[in-house]
């Protein structure tokens, strides 16, 4: 049980004194990133669907 609270007072003082937490605004600039990336993924996702969807129809087609 000494393990436990020794791995948590650790813990505690890594994430206080040891991480470099990003200001405000740097989290902001990495949510718009993240979302715009999202973005582009999922168009880019959907166009290889609608092209793989008209590919199978044409041989299923035939």
């Amino acid at each position: 049980m000494s393990k436990i609270g020794t791995y948590v007072r650790e813990s505690y003082k890594e994430l206080t004194t040891k991480v470099t937490w990003p200001t405000w605004s740097e989290l902001q600039n990495s949510a718009v990133l993240v979302m715009v990336v999202t973005a582009i993924l999922t168009v880019i996702v959907w166009l290889m669907d609608l092209v793989i969807k008209n590919v199978m129809t044409g041989i299923y087609s035939l």
